[in-house]
């Protein structure tokens, strides 16, 4: 399976988000906050507080030029921008995404701090030294050259600028067939042991190289999530048939018996150009 065929077909959609924000204000009227779509907006592990942890390790001020590498519907880039008070460009390939991405950030009016870009993450149409800091939480693993995504990074921070991003890492105990399976069902390649991506973090250029293993933190997250997927089985089915909610539920708790049994794990990673 393509990413793009992946996250076109997730359950986590623009359409969910806003269903779930409808629900939550009762029906309600009135301007839609970027407050309001924190609860549903974070497509990735550990909500807000991760977001904010990464944003700590990549030194994001008010004065920071922010890169959202990845960004999906772009709820990071949105609260990086309203919490920390700076510019964010969010950069995101799916086409159904990005616009998403865009609609949403209009929606809480804060277009003028958070930009997205539609591009590949392997080529970014961006200038040489143009950000202080950039994130990105749970992509790479859907990219297959890894190492052209570290030297576009390191392109386009300033000298001294910091990258700070989280992805799923495989332990030694993965195996070939699993590999190929996560391969096709999420579009998970070249995944990287932590060690391997901290001399793909060097060869790229970055310094100070920080590897932590979230393996345990993530651990109770998954379960939670795959009990979130499911209570979503009525809009999922709306959306996308009953055939792909099937799909997806045998997909994820596989994933989630891999992460059980020690064979694939997350890390935060943290390095200085």
């Amino acid at each position: 399976m393509s990413v793009i065929d992946f996250y076109d077909r997730h359950p986590i959609s623009e359409r969910q988000v806003l269903d779930a924000v409808r629900r939550q204000r009762g029906g309600a009227s009135g301007p839609v906050t970027a407050d309001d779509l924190f609860p549903y907006d974070q497509d990735h592990y550990g909500g807000v507080a991760a977001v904010d942890a990464l944003a700590r390790l990549a030194g994001v001020t008010a004065r920071s030029r922010v890169l959202d590498l990845c960004a999906g519907l772009a709820g990071p880039a949105r609260f990086v921008a309203a919490r920390r008070g700076c510019r964010v460009v969010g950069v995101e390939l799916n086409g159904n995404r990005a616009a998403g991405a865009a609609r949403l950030t209009r929606l809480v009016g804060l277009s003028g701090r958070v930009t997205v870009v539609r591009a590949d993450a392997t080529a970014l149409p961006l200038g040489r030294g143009r950000f202080d800091a950039c994130i990105s939480q749970e992509a790479l693993l859907h990219i297959a050259d890894k190492a052209a995504v570290l030297r576009e990074t390191h392109r386009v921070l300033v000298p001294g600028g910091r990258l700070a991003f989280t992805d799923w890492v495989a332990h030694p105990t993965l195996g070939d067939g699993e590999r190929r399976r996560l391969e096709e069902w999420m579009a998970a390649t070249t995944l990287q042991e932590l060690e391997g991506y901290r001399a793909l973090l060097g060869r790229a250029g970055f310094a100070a190289v920080v590897v932590e293993d979230l393996s345990d933190e993530w651990r109770p997250l998954l379960r939670a999530r795959l009990t979130m997927y499911r209570a979503l089985h009525a809009d999922t089915v709306a959306r996308l048939g009953e055939a792909r909610y099937q799909e997806y539920d045998q997909l994820y708790t596989f994933f989630v018996s891999l992460v059980e049994a020690g064979k694939l794990g997350g890390a935060r990673l943290s390095a200085t150009r």
